[in-house]
């Protein structure tokens, strides 16, 4: 029988396609997110499943095995990458976000319905010096309730994708009496040397109209409006510069006063053409967030190369405006990443089965 998953916090559904492709049934997937829920039903060739907006509280308490028929330790795989902001180490983390309990919320519902295993996708400060024991905590909780746990932290360019993106990984597997633990995390299928780059991914669009509007073959390929000076900023800069390649008169007023003290230094700058792209965030639309410009034109990187670098198909589509989009993208766990460690949690079900 096809492996069995329900996908929580699902987003804009990196983590279904990957597990699809790896070889699960997606049975639901849910977030509280309209515009995410909109552009998985917009998109339904691919999420065939479905897609409901609710939050994670609409599911504990017996939500979710009324939703899915299922009973008490009948479901493969529950999957998901709750929001953990607070540990987030592309800002200053606030330890106290509402959003960081959702890990917890998360931990309740494995323990309520019990699935075979338990994947968590999540921020690598998770496991750094102030989430680890939050990490910590919501691991012994799965532990407590029969679970083996463990975590590590993968790079999605160790697996197809062409960005620089760790992340915090956590597996629970349930035991029973005497079994031992058959999962291992899945190797990396595009090692050092052999990684995909900004070239390969989005080196075959065209340039995109110079009107603003989208490219007429490829859905949200369309240039961002850029200032005066955000246009002289990148006509002085080379691919792989950042604003410390800057001349003075084009630096912001912020990064005059102390280039190191104050700011990101990886701001302000253009990607490389042969090199995996920097992460991929919830602000990649904009210039001015990250290296974010394209190598050669004088552009920030379009909507359309922002999910080509998040591995998404060239033909999804997206609901919501310029900021809506750019946030699942930048937020979505990147769908060959995801069917990599799907392919681990599938070989680990079938020693499950089999008995080994």
């Amino acid at each position: 029988m096809t492996p069995c998953c329900v996908d929580a916090f699902s987003g804009a559904g990196g983590l279904s396609l990957g597990l699809e492709q790896a070889g699960f049934s997606v049975l639901l997937s849910f977030d509280n997110d309209a515009m995410c829920v909109q552009t998985q039903k917009m998109n339904a060739k691919y999420f065939d499943h479905p897609v409901l907006q609710a939050n994670i509280d609409e599911m504990l308490n017996g939500g979710l095995l009324k939703k899915t028929g299922l009973e008490v330790g009948q479901l493969d795989l529950l999957a998901g990458g709750p929001p953990c902001q607070g540990f987030s180490v592309q800002r200053i983390g606030d330890d106290q976000d509402d959003r960081n309990d959702l890990v917890l919320k998360f931990v309740r519902l494995v323990e309520e319905i019990k699935p075979k295993i338990f994947m968590m996708e999540n921020v690598r400060g998770l496991a750094g010096k102030r989430g680890r024991q939050y990490l910590a905590g919501a691991m012994q909780s799965a532990e407590n309730c029969g679970y083996h746990v463990h975590f590590t932290i993968l790079d999605a360019q160790d697996f197809g994708v062409p960005q620089r993106r760790q992340r915090v990984v956590v597996i629970g597997e349930r035991l029973i009496e005497g079994e031992k633990p058959n999962f291992s995390f899945p190797e990396a299928t595009t090692p050092k040397g052999h990684r995909i780059t900004v070239r390969e991914a989005i080196g075959w669009l065209p340039p995109p109209p110079l009107n603003g509007k989208d490219h007429p073959d490829y859905v949200l390929h369309r240039r961002d409006r850029l200032s005066p000076l955000n246009k002289k900023r990148l006509v002085a800069l080379k691919e792989g510069q950042g604003r410390e390649f800057l001349p003075p008169e084009l630096l912001a007023d912020c990064h005059k006063i102390s280039s190191d003290v104050i700011g990101h230094r990886n701001v302000y700058g253009r990607m490389k053409w042969d090199e995996v792209a920097p992460t991929i965030t919830a602000r990649f639309d904009s210039f001015t967030r990250g290296l974010f410009g394209h190598p050669s034109q004088i552009r920030s990187i379009s909507l359309r190369e922002g999910a080509e670098l998040q591995t998404f198909p060239s033909d999804m589509v997206f609901a919501g405006n310029k900021v809506d989009i750019a946030r699942q993208i930048g937020n979505a766990v990147p769908v060959r990443m995801a069917r990599a460690i799907g392919k681990s949690l599938i070989y680990c079900l079938k020693l499950k089965d089999t008995g080994v």
